[in-house]
Formats: structure tokens, sequence, C-alpha cells
């Protein structure tokens, strides 16, 4: 398709909060729209810094012509300030965590709600579903983790990481020693790391956020219970039933959602709306401009045709 390309200096800004959910204190970015088709919730990969996805929050707002309100919610004790004194939590804490804010936020929302999850992100929106199936509509899956690829060294390589408390720790406090050094010095060793490629906003999330000590342990340990759960199958009988109510998106080289996964997804469910992006973005695509624009574009498409939003 045509390249995707979008005003990024002429859009409605998210706004940034903090959020009291089951006595955790939670990061939030939000646009509220004043005349809403939707509520869309967006969950985050691991890490769950919400900051990262400023770019494809926004951009997919003003795809949708601001008929949605939107707010991407932050996994706990993952950014910011370290609130819960270095407890870690674990996936299916996270997963409770996100179904406590719909019941406590959107408990009386009278809008259909939209799921979308990245990565690990796409498996705790299916959780999610099953728990509240009568409120959410439509759920959407980018670069979706919902299952182990043991083929994968890259994997195996962050599970011995996850796996060793040792090593966890030792990683933790070389980000957080990285993350203390004086802002311009930390900003260009990530850049380095990182490759040119990544944009500002996605700069910015690391140092702020990820550079912390409780952050990458979170990371990590949250990393290490979700290759325990995720070696078993996905719930293929769960996905069957709300096969019309679901699609995924998966990427060409992207080893959290192989191709492997989406030609079983494509065998086992074959009424889900499967894609696959061929634009050369890859997994992580919110920490660059153009493939959060560009996802974002697929996001509002797809979301168009399953809610039938007249005049969008």
């Amino acid at each position: 398709m045509d390249e995707v390309k979008f005003p990024l200096f002429h859009r409605t800004r998210a706004i940034s909060q903090m959020c009291n959910i089951s006595s955790y204190t939670t990061e939030l970015l939000e646009i509220n729209s004043k005349e809403p088709l939707m509520q869309i919730l967006f969950i985050p990969g691991n890490p769950g810094i919400v900051s990262f996805y400023r770019d494809f929050v926004e951009a997919l707002y003003e795809n949708l012509e601001g008929h949605a309100s939107i707010t991407a919610i932050g996994h706990i004790s993952q950014g910011g300030k370290d609130l819960e004194r270095r407890k870690m939590f674990s996936l299916q804490e996270q997963i409770s965590h996100k179904v406590d804010y719909i019941e406590q936020e959107l408990r009386t929302c009278q809008l259909p709600i939209v799921l979308v999850g990245h990565s690990i992100g796409s498996y705790i929106c299916l959780e999610i579903f099953k728990r509240l199936q009568h409120q959410v509509k439509y759920f959407i899956g980018l670069y979706p983790f919902l299952t182990l690829n043991k083929e994968s060294q890259t994997q195996a390589l962050i599970g011995k990481i996850a796996g060793s408390a040792i090593i966890s720790a030792a990683v933790s406090s070389f980000a957080s020693l990285v993350g203390s050094l004086p802002t311009r010095v930390s900003r260009v060793i990530v850049r380095r790391f990182l490759g040119p490629s990544w944009s500002t906003t996605a700069i910015d999330a690391t140092c702020k956020h990820l550079l912390q000590y409780h952050t990458m342990r979170n990371v990590l340990f949250m990393a290490m219970t979700e290759f325990r759960k995720l070696s078993e199958d996905p719930d293929w009988e769960f996905m069957k039933r709300k096969q019309s109510q679901i699609a995924l998106l998966f990427g060409v080289d992207d080893h959290w959602g192989p191709l492997s996964v989406f030609e079983e997804v494509s065998t086992r469910v074959p009424g889900i709306a499967l894609s696959i992006e061929r634009e050369g973005h890859t997994h992580g695509c919110c920490c660059t401009e153009a493939g959060s624009i560009w996802v974002a574009h697929h996001v509002s498409n797809l979301i168009k045709n399953q809610i039938q939003i007249r005049n969008l």
C-alpha cells in the first residue's frame, strides 16, 4: 500500500495522568472525545510504559476523526516513581489490574469497548475479553505474543536472564546506572544503542521510565511469568467462539509473533481477520513515528469496518 503519512505537529495531544486502580497508582495516557462512539482501551506490551505509545494513540484518535475516547493503561510499577517499593508483579496480576480498571472506571460505560493490545498486551486483551465478554465489542492484537517460540534464540536468552534473580538484579542495576547519568549523556547512550530510527518519544520514554531499577526488575519478572504461562497453547476454543470479533496483525520477521503462529491461527480459527505488515516496520512499531502512524492507520480501518461508523 502507499506510504501512510500524518501531520505529527497538528494533532490532539494525549494527556498523561495517574489513576489509583485497586490501590495501585497507574499511569494512563488518554484522549477524551467530545462526541465518542466507542471507548478504546489500549494495553501495551512489556515494557508496559504507555509513553512509548503516544504517537500511536494520537494518530489513532485523528484517524478516527475524534469519534473515540482512547485510554492507554500502563503496567503496575513499570515507569515513574517506585511507589510499590520494589514489589514485583506477575502477568496474571497485570491482567487482573486491567480488569479492575474496566470494572472501576468503565462499569457504567454505555459505549462499545474496543480492546487493542501490542505483543503480550494482545494476550492480556484476550484474557480480559474472556472475563468481560458482555462489555467488549472487538479486539485487535498487534504483533501478538500468544505462545512461546521455541525456535527463537532471543526468547531463550531473555528467558534465562529473566529466570535468574541474580542476573535480573544485575541488568536492572546497570539500567539504573545509565539512567542516573546526566540527561544529555543518557540520551546519547540510548540513541547510539537503539539506533537513529527511534523517535524522540521513544527515547524520552526509555530515559525517563525504563532506565530505573524497579521498572527493569518488573519488566524481567513479568517476562519470566509470561514464558511460564505461554508455554501452554492459546485458548483456541474461545478464539473460535469470538472469531468474528478478533483481528490480528503479524509482522514478517517477528520472533514474538512468527508467521508460523499466523499460519496456525489461520488453520485453527479461519474466521479471525488476519493481516501481515509488509511495510518494513518491526515488532517495536511504537518506537518509530512511521511505525506508529502506519499501525494506527491499520487499526482505524479495522475499527471502521467492524463498528461501521458512518462518515468516517
